[in-house]
């Protein structure tokens, strides 16, 4: 694990959210400068941020809205620092929690040199990061469905399917060893989403792998 050791003369750390964020400014010293809840947008930061500019790092913990704040600070020049959230909460978990104590503990940790560094994905990489991330939440989906496929025949002391019925191939004749039409509907619901899971998975492989094989 890295951890953020640069010295500044102030320190940020903000506990962002989707529509607002508590940023809290420490200087040098561990002194609370500026402690204050904002919008979510660009220029109430940067006016907070106008009078310790000249040497000034961002912290923030890697939550699903980080990005615009990277972008942010990149193009204005100011040192950001992604802290892992995982780790974060390993190195300052306390019962007393809210958005108000948990920016000056990012502050505070970057001060310190104990903020566990996440990666900073580029702009241009992120879009398709996001993209594999949604891929891999349907499979993990798909293969629900199919152990429940399992999982019924045995709850019904039934044999299981010979074959992988990951396959579409091998899912001919899927719940009619069963009596009752509520577990043969069940069965068919998940054999109608499994279906449906295989068209927008092997979708979403070929708008990532289709433009890798034009490049190469």
């Amino acid at each position: 694990m890295r951890f953020y050791t640069v010295q500044h003369r102030y320190y940020c750390g903000i506990d962002l959210h989707a529509r607002s964020m508590y940023v809290c400014v420490l200087d040098h010293k561990g002194r609370t400068v500026v402690h204050r809840k904002l919008p979510t947008e660009p220029e109430p930061l940067l006016r907070l941020l106008k009078p310790y500019r000249r040497d000034v790092a961002v912290a923030v913990e890697c939550l699903f809205c980080w990005y615009w704040i990277a972008d942010l600070c990149a193009a204005q020049g100011i040192p950001f620092v992604l802290g892992h959230a995982l780790y974060m909460k390993a190195i300052h978990g306390a019962k007393a929690k809210n958005d108000k104590i948990d920016s000056k503990k990012t502050a505070a940790l970057l001060r310190g040199g104990l903020i566990p560094q996440a990666y900073v994905y580029p702009p241009e990489m992120r879009a398709t990061r996001d993209l594999l991330r949604r891929r891999l939440h349907f499979v993990h989906h798909r293969g629900q469905l199919l152990a429940h496929i399992q999982n019924t025949h045995h709850q019904y002391t039934l044999p299981a399917p010979g074959k992988r019925i990951a396959y579409r191939s091998n899912r001919e004749g899927i719940g009619e060893g069963f009596e009752d039409v509520s577990v043969q509907t069940s069965l068919a619901a998940d054999l109608a989403l499994i279906d449906h899971y295989d068209v927008v998975i092997r979708d979403l492989e070929l708008t990532v792998v289709q433009p890798a094989w034009r490049q190469w």
